[in-house]
């Protein structure tokens, strides 16, 4: 289900993609079209950030936050897939 090709407005989808806009891995051209990620097989919608060469998805753990407000997020690894909806 990744994919490769381009449509006439959408760019590539990225290895490696983070929602949070002061990360380096933010590219706010992608978040303007609806994005899927399959982890595990399974359509996941709490995806923060993902790594698709590497195999992990970031997830926020509940409701725990970390010093400066942000949730608190766990690394799972396994298959991931990006692809526009």
């Amino acid at each position: 289900m990744n994919d490769t090709t381009t449509q006439p407005n959408r760019p590539p989808l990225p290895d490696h993609l983070s929602i949070d806009a002061s990360s380096p891995h933010h590219v706010a051209a992608v978040f303007e079209h609806d994005i899927g990620i399959h982890f595990n097989g399974k359509e996941r919608f709490d995806v923060v950030e993902y790594c698709v060469s590497e195999g992990w998805v970031k997830v926020p753990s509940g409701k725990t936050l970390d010093r400066k407000g942000n949730p608190l997020l766990l690394k799972l690894k396994g298959t991931v897939d990006a692809f526009y909806k």
